[in-house]
Parts: structure tokens; sequence; C-alpha cells
């Protein structure tokens, strides 16, 4: 009988060659590195500027990975741009891959780690899902300077007058600690600073994630933390952080984090893991930086955005491709038998069951992001992450519903077989690649904010219209009155549904899709709507992960995943 070997396993086991040597592989040299160890590396400041021009004239493929409405059945975004990547290169296509950086909340929380999965994956595994070389911590350290800076300004007599009822900005820690999400600041004696409520978000939902993965250099950098808007002054004007003169000591902590990270496959491809910003939340997709060292290196880029369409592909296209003039060249809409089978009413424990009626029920979920891709002129194609209890006649139907569609259903093996497994996939997706995109945003950026919003629930989440909870109406007015009115909005809502509701299953429509709140992101640059119950600090389920994980005495960790 065959022994089934863990994600972790399979990683350790793995020979890995030196990150330089890596490198080599697309023109990159052991000069314009700085080393983490053998097989973790930054790319220099200098190597980013040339990566950077080579870019801008590339005329690299840009393939998109995403999703299906995430279950509990797991999908495997990360494992098929892995094995994608993988594909690629063995059918002699020049391949670069681009993912985020893991968030320590989900390693220890619920969804695990995001380096893939079987043999497909990127190592070494425990190291990047682990601190990997420190990027989260610096923009940890980052925004929690800002906090204390702001708060010492308060207790040293506030000079720029603004009221504490106002201050915006939120402490933050890569963890999921819902007991932080609303403290009180400031208690004991007067030298113990000023008493007010405050709050906490977990790291890769800050803001200052989401700058960091949108500037190229730290001259953008220190200007979109100048430009964070973080209270109102008694005469209601807004407070800019760079009014408390300390822009140059936040970017300080960042100068290394801005920088990408290189790592390989485990069949020794090249991979660029920078910046790691939750798509249920913030913007979910890899810094730019990362995705233009990757397209000045390879003929193909395979990039991701977190979760389904409706959220890390939206906000791929409206908000990074836009930012920075990007031009997708086709997507890949990831789904799983079983997922398509939760979607269609199957409990957990019956997944393993063949079912036809809940796979053609639960399609209707992967029909309608067929359809959201397609609202952006991208060309799409399903890859099929298969599992081992996919009997054929599920996986026939599938082909045939997608086909309906006009769109291939293709099975995908990375998980089992690596790049092997991938190829059948990788050939169709040059061939997609090598016809016509004709991208374009969901919205152009001089619609009003409330236009826009209403145009992602009706257009993306199928909804008959929007409720706007009158605070935030009040806010997007306020906004738009602040010269604001012209930024994309970032949706912040469940990831589990279409809908803001994670109970609503498959492809909900004609709903009434609720605004509770909204906030600004000026440095960043776009505009936060909270949808539902949606919050930004993630709490541990009952049984999290951190009951699975350990080390023993000569430093082997077990149980990630």
């Amino acid at each position: 009988m065959e022994i089934m070997l863990s994600d972790i396993e399979i990683a350790q086991q793995n020979k890995m060659i030196p990150v330089t040597e890596v490198a080599s592989k697309i023109g990159i040299t052991a000069d314009d590195l700085e080393l983490y160890g053998p097989y973790k590396a930054k790319i220099t400041m200098k190597e980013l500027k040339t990566l950077q021009e080579k870019a801008s004239v590339s005329k690299g493929k840009l393939i998109l990975v995403t999703a299906m409405t995430p279950t509990a059945a797991g999908e495997g975004k990360s494992t098929v741009v892995i094995g994608l990547g993988d594909g690629l290169n063995r059918i002699a296509k020049k391949t670069v891959i681009a993912l985020r950086e893991p968030s320590l909340g989900p390693c220890f929380g619920v969804k695990g780690g995001a380096c893939g999965g079987g043999y497909a994956q990127v190592v070494p595994m425990e190291d990047i899902n682990l601190h990997f070389t420190g990027d989260i911590h610096a923009i940890t350290a980052a925004n929690n300077l800002m906090a204390a800076l702001i708060d010492n300004h308060l207790q040293q007599g506030n000079e720029l007058g603004f009221d504490p009822r106002t201050i915006s900005w939120k402490r933050c820690v890569d963890l999921n600690d819902r007991a932080l999400r609303n403290v009180v600041i400031g208690l004991g004696s007067r030298i113990d600073g000023v008493p007010r409520e405050s709050h906490f978000q977990i790291s890769v939902a800050s803001e200052i994630m989401a700058i960091v993965c949108l500037s190229k250099t730290i001259s953008e950098l220190k200007e979109r933390i100048s430009n964070i808007t973080i209270a109102e002054n008694y005469k209601k004007e807004s407070v800019k952080f760079g009014q408390l003169k300390c822009t140059g000591a936040v970017a300080a902590l960042l100068k290394d984090a801005i920088r990408p990270n290189l790592v390989q496959t485990l069949e020794e491809n090249p991979a660029f893991i920078h910046g790691g910003p939750f798509a249920n939340i913030a913007h979910g997709c890899n810094s730019i930086n990362a995705t233009l060292c990757a397209l000045a290196s390879g003929d193909y880029v395979v990039t991701e955005a977190g979760f389904a369409a409706d959220l890390g592909a939206e906000k791929f296209f409206d908000i990074k491709c836009r930012m920075n003039g990007l031009e997708p060249n086709a997507a890949v809409i990831v789904a799983t038998i079983r997922a398509i089978k939760m979607h269609g009413g199957v409990l957990k424990a019956d997944l393993d069951k063949e079912n036809l009626d809940a796979v053609r029920k639960g399609f209707e979920n992967v029909k309608a992001h067929i359809h959201n891709v397609a609202k952006f002129g991208v060309p799409a194609v399903i890859a099929v992450n298969r599992f081992t209890s996919d009997t054929d006649a599920e996986i026939a139907l599938v082909k045939e519903l997608a086909k309906a569609e006009g769109c291939e259903a293709i099975l995908c093996e990375g998980w089992g077989k690596g790049g092997e497994g991938t190829k059948e996939l990788a050939e169709h997706v040059v061939k997609l690649c090598d016809g016509k995109s004709t991208f374009k945003p969901l919205y152009p950026l001089d619609m009003p904010l409330v236009k826009k919003i209403e145009t992602l629930a009706s257009e993306i989440y199928h909804a008959s219209h929007v409720e706007f909870e009158s605070k935030a109406l009040k806010k997007l007015k306020s906004y738009e009155a602040q010269g604001y009115g012209n930024l994309p909005i970032c949706m912040a809502k469940t990831q589990n549904s279409i809908s803001h509701d994670k109970t609503l299953l498959a492809a909900p429509s004609g709903y009434v899709f609720p605004i509770r709140d909204v906030q600004l992101y000026s440095g960043a640059g776009f505009i936060v709507a909270f949808a539902g119950d949606m919050v930004d600090m993630p709490g541990l389920p009952k049984a999290p992960s951190a009951l699975n994980i350990d080390v023993d005495d000569n430093g082997i960790i077990s149980g990630l995943f």
C-alpha cells in the first residue's frame, strides 16, 4: 500500500538548489541578491530598479489564477499557480511565478499556509510560512510606530489639534486575536498617555501592507505614508500622517520590506513571493514589485489573487492592474469537484460519494465566476484540481457544463504529479495568451463612490440593490468632498459566498447587499467598504491549526500545511 506523505513531509524530503542557481536561470547574478541563508534571497535595490526598467518594455504574458468560492473542502489555488508554473516550464515556456507571503494568522488558525501542496509547492515551505524574511514583521512594526507617534502627539500637547475620538489609525498584529479588536488605551496616570478607545487589525489587512505592495520605490512609499489620513481636527479637517513629520522614520523600517523575495518551487523554478494582503478585507494581491520582477525575467508570469473571482480577481483587475497599467492575458479559475458538490448542498462527510445532481447545482457557482471574469474582457479556463474521490462521470459533467458556458475545463493534477500533471493546462493557457485580451476595469474612476459600490453589488455579487447605513453614506459624501471620489473600491466581505452572507452558497441573486461602514485608505489609494459583519481582525476557531503544529529538538517542524 502506498504511503501518503503530508505536504510538509514532501517539502522536507525535497533537495533544494542554492537560490543563486535559481536566480541565474532568469539572468539574476549572485551580486544582485541579498542572501537569507542558502535558499532565500531578496533582490537588491539596484537590481530591483533594473528589473522595473526591463518590465516597462517587457512583452511577458501575465496569467491570473483565481478560483470558485472557497469551501471547507478546499480548492488549492496556490497549488495550481505553482503547478501551472512548473507545467509551463516543462513545455519550454520560460515562466516565473509571483505569490503572496503567508500570514501567521491563517497558519495557526484554520486556513493553513500558502505554499501550495503535494508536489506543487514552493520551498523552503516552513520558512516561507513562518517569518520568512521578516517583511510582515517590519510592516507590523512600522504600523505600530505610527500608532505610538500619534498617541505621543496627543500626550505632548496635541499641536495639530486633532480630535482623539476621530483617530482612525489602528494598531496591528499578524495573528488572529479577536480580543484585541476593541481596546481602551492610556489607562493609568497622566504619564501613561491619553485614555481613548482604540482598535487592532491583522497586519495583512493594514494600510501599510497595502502601501508596501503598491509602491515601486521608497520615494513613492514615503509619499503614500505621508498621505495616510489618521484623524480629523476640531474644525473637522483631515489630518495626514505627514503632518507629524515622521514619515522617514516609518519608511526606514520598510526599506527592506519593499524588495521582493526569491525562492524556488519543488522543480527548482523561480518564484517571487512578496506581500500578503488579505483579499476578503484588503486588495489581495502580491506586490507590484514582485510582479514587475517576474515580468522582466520570464516570458510567462503566473500570479494569483486571493479567494474567488468576486474578491481577489476583481481587486486585481480594478485596483492593482488599473494603478500600474498591467494588462492580463489570461485567467485560470480553480475549481474542485468536492467544492462544487458542497455548493450543491452536499455535507463535507458525504463528498466522497458520486453525486451528479449536486455537481449540476453547485456548478452555478463556477458559472457565476466565469461570467465575472468575462466582464473584464480576459479569456479564462477552468482548472479542475483533482482529488482522488473524483469520479470520471463527475469530471465529464464539469467539462460539459463548462463548455456550455464557452469555457474549457481541464483536469489539473499538479498536487500528485507536479508540473507533469499540469502540462495540458499549460498548453491551453499558452493558446489563451496567444489570443486577444480586451481587458478593461469594471467601472470608470469618475463614477460616484455610491455608484461604484452598487455596480460591484449588481454586476459581481448579483444583488438586487445596496442598503447603506447612514454613517457609511455620510462618510462617502465626505470623501468625495475631500477629493477622493475618484478612488476605486476595495470590498471587505466574506470569502465564503459571492454575497455578504457566508451561508448563501452556489450563486445567490436578488438579495439586499448591506454596507455597514467605509474607511478611507488615502495612502494606499482606495476606499474599503465593509459588507455585513466583516471585520479586519479574524478570530481563532474552536480547534485551531496551532493544535497540530510542533517542533522537535533538531528544529524540525511538523503539522504545517
